[in-house]
C-alpha cells in the first residue's frame, strides 16, 4: 500500500473574460521515485547556464516575472528542459478544457466541473481505492477549483483517506509539472480551433510541430480511459 497525490493546476481566470477553462490534474504514485528525474533536470539547467526557476509556462512565454530578464532563446530551452524532464516521470494526467460562452454562470461551470472530476475518479476506482491515502495538492488560488476538486473528491473516495496539502508551485515540482501540461492541453485545443496566437507559434511553431514535438511527449503521460 502506498500513498497517491493529485496535483493541480488551471488556466484561465474565475470570470469570463477568457476564452476557455482548463483544469490539469496530475497523479503520482508516491512509492515511484521522482527525485532522481528533479535533480538531473535542476543538473541539466546548471550545465546550460539557465537559472532554475520554479516553472510557470504563462510569465515564461510572455516575459513576465521571473523570466523578463531572458531571452526568447533561453525561455525555449527551459521548456525543452522540462519537457525531457516530465518524459522521465511515472506519472499520469487528465485535463478538462471548458468553453465558458457554454455556461450562464460560473456556479454552472463549477457544478460540470466537480461532476466530470467525479466521473474521472469512478473510472479509475479501482486505482484510487488502493492507496492508504490520497494526497490533494492545490494552491487555492481559485475557489472554483477549491470547492470543485474538494466535493468531487469527497463524494468519490472515503474522507478518511483524503488529505489537503497547499500546492505551490513554488514549492512542489509536480504541481510545475501540472501547470506546464494545462497550458500544453489548452494550446492544442486553440491550435485546434485556429485560435493560437503569434506567442503560442513564437515557441510551438507549426500545428504540426507543436503536435510532434509537445503534444505527443506530453499526452505519453495521458491516463487512460476505462
Amino acid at each position: 500500500m502506498a500513498d497517491g497525490s493529485i496535483f493541480a493546476d488551471e488556466s484561465g481566470e474565475q470570470g469570463f473574460q477568457s476564452e476557455y477553462y482548463a483544469l490539469t490534474l496530475v497523479f503520482h504514485d508516491q512509492s515511484n521515485p521522482v527525485i532522481p528525474m528533479f535533480e538531473g533536470y535542476e543538473q541539466t539547467l546548471r550545465n546550460a547556464g539557465l537559472p532554475n526557476i520554479p516553472l510557470h509556462t504563462s510569465p515564461l512565454l510572455n516575459g513576465h516575472d521571473a523570466y523578463q530578464h531572458l531571452s526568447v532563446s533561453q525561455r525555449k530551452r527551459l521548456l525543452t528542459y522540462f519537457l525531457s524532464m516530465l518524459f522521465k516521470l511515472p506519472v499520469q494526467y487528465v485535463t478538462l478544457i471548458y468553453r465558458k460562452a457554454d455556461y450562464t454562470t460560473l456556479e454552472q461551470l463549477g457544478l460540470r466541473i466537480k461532476r466530470d472530476i467525479v466521473n474521472v475518479v469512478f473510472d479509475h476506482l479501482e486505482l484510487f481505492q488502493s492507496f492508504d491515502a490520497v494526497k490533494v495538492y492545490y494552491d487555492g488560488g481559485q475557489s472554483l477549483i477549491t470547492q470543485a476538486i474538494r466535493g468531487a473528491v469527497e463524494y468519490a473516495l472515503s474522507k478518511q483517506a483524503i488529505v489537503y496539502r497547499q500546492g505551490s508551485p513554488t514549492d512542489y515540482r509536480l504541481a510545475q509539472v501540472a501547470d506546464f501540461i494545462c497550458t500544453v492541453e489548452l494550446t492544442a485545443r486553440k491550435y485546434e480551433n485556429h485560435e493560437q496566437t503569434a506567442t503560442d507559434e513564437r515557441f510551438f511553431g507549426t500545428v504540426r510541430t507543436f503536435r510532434k514535438n509537445y503534444l505527443k511527449q506530453v499526452r505519453r503521460h495521458l491516463l487512460p480511459s476505462q
